[in-house]
């Protein structure tokens, strides 16, 4: 009865968080722009148009998609998608998927990132494109990609029935879950281009680097000068995407791209929760700069780069561990380390090296506090007036932690006996002595 019971509970948790998300989280993220741009910042504000208003003032703060909104979204998805098939590339192979399968990937995306940046600022300086433009239209821009996002998911949803690039596809039988989670591990249109590199990688983290100096530029043609808590917010937010990018190969085999299906979780988020929130402490600085002076300033910029530098040692480390299968050196030291095997589902045993030392002896998740602490750091420059510049640290405090819990129980039903050893051995999840 206990066990029934728990299994319901779970199902009922489980289709609530899916319709919660994908009913709330379109119009939640019109209502953070709304907030930011023209409430002022302020959530009490925002509720109190709300409550005056009612959902007809909902409808009339939505903003109408233009056609200038379509024709930005458009120029930089094709521009984005261009650099990512005609780009060289180094030949990168994902790891082996559930049914057996190599992913094969060109990885140019740093290439892709300084093609886009330097762009960008190029037109601006030239005098031929006005990124304030972008800025100006972010309502629009944010509505249309909610709406264009959505129809996108059911391409994937139908995609994953009709046409699926692998045998790591495949239907739970039922739509809501399919179309949340996703039908294809590796969606791909013809044989080289992978979609979940587009949405999340070469749309989703590009646009959060081009979004952060549309802002500084925003700010800059507004004033005159850019305050010092958008200068500390935009250098500590454009050093962690350039990290990712020049890490890019690592994320391929992380749970987003190795265990995540492309649907509405993944790819909706990619293309427009990324833009909105991840950019949002930066959003909220172009109408409120604050000035922190050059020591305080100094100091967030130096806490932050240590926190985004440890996570890329992180990275690093296992990525250095996987790549020499466990020879070489961890802060100095050959590394510990359990030899676990596991099944496939095609049932041929295959082993893994789990790693035990170096940062990943503090905690089996240990890179997710110094990326929380680093999205802390770019969001203080805001102070304390408001709280929704400290949403995205909230989010993503949650976010990892779940996805900790998520991988944990996907490592413990893969690795079974190996994996209580592992956690024997390292038994907090992220923060060493505390969780």
């Amino acid at each position: 009865m206990g066990e029934a019971s728990k299994t319901v509970h779970s199902a009922v948790l489980t289709y609530t968080s899916m319709i919660s998300l994908l009913t709330l989280c379109p119009p939640f993220v019109i209502l953070l722009w709304y907030t930011m741009v023209h409430a002022d910042g302020s959530i009490l504000q925002t509720l109190g148009y709300l409550k005056q208003h009612g959902l007809q003032g909902f409808v009339d703060i939505w903003p109408t998609p233009s056609p200038t909104a379509w024709k930005l979204i458009a120029a930089f998805g094709a521009f984005e998608a261009f650099l990512q098939l005609a780009l060289p590339g180094k030949r990168v192979e994902g790891p082996i998927s559930p049914t057996g399968q190599i992913p094969v990937y060109k990885a140019n995306g740093l290439q892709a990132y300084a093609v886009t940046l330097i762009t960008y600022i190029s037109l601006w300086w030239f005098g031929i494109f006005d990124p304030a433009i972008v800025y100006d239209h972010l309502g629009e821009i944010l509505a249309a990609l909610t709406v264009g996002s959505l129809f996108f998911c059911v391409f994937l949803y139908l995609k994953g029935h009709m046409a699926p690039s692998s045998t790591d596809s495949g239907s739970s039988g039922n739509l809501i879950i399919d179309f949340y989670w996703g039908m294809e591990l590796y969606p791909r249109i013809g044989k080289n281009f992978d979609i979940k590199v587009l949405t999340n990688c070469r749309f989703g983290m590009m646009s959060w680097a081009v979004l952060a100096v549309t802002y500084c530029i925003k700010q800059y043609e507004m004033n005159g000068r850019v305050a010092d808590s958008m200068l500390v917010n935009t250098v500590l937010m454009l050093v962690y995407i350039t990290k990712f990018f020049w890490w890019e190969a690592g994320y391929w085999c992380t749970m987003d791209i190795a265990h995540d299906r492309a649907g509405f979780y993944i790819c909706w988020g990619c293309l427009v929760w990324v833009p909105s929130v991840y950019t949002s402490p930066g959003m909220y600085l172009v109408n409120h700069p604050v000035h922190l002076g050059n020591e305080l300033a100094l100091s967030i910029l130096v806490a932050g780069l240590l926190c985004i530098y440890i996570n890329y040692d992180c990275d690093r480390q296992r990525q250095e561990f996987r790549r020499t299968n466990g020879k070489c050196l961890i802060w100095g030291k050959a590394p510990s380390k359990i030899v676990a095997s596991y099944t496939t589902t095609k049932g041929e045993t295959k082993t893994s090296l789990l790693l035990t030392s170096g940062w990943w002896g503090l905690a089996r998740h240990f890179h997710y506090a110094p990326e929380i602490a680093a999205a802390f750091c770019w969001s203080v420059p805001a102070l304390f007036n408001h709280f929704i510049p400290y949403f995205y640290v909230m989010f993503l405090t949650i976010l990892l932690v779940d996805r900790a819990k998520r991988d944990d129980d996907r490592c413990s039903s893969k690795y079974k006996k190996y994996w209580k050893m592992y956690c024997d051995k390292v038994p907090y999840r992220i923060l060493p002595g505390i969780y």
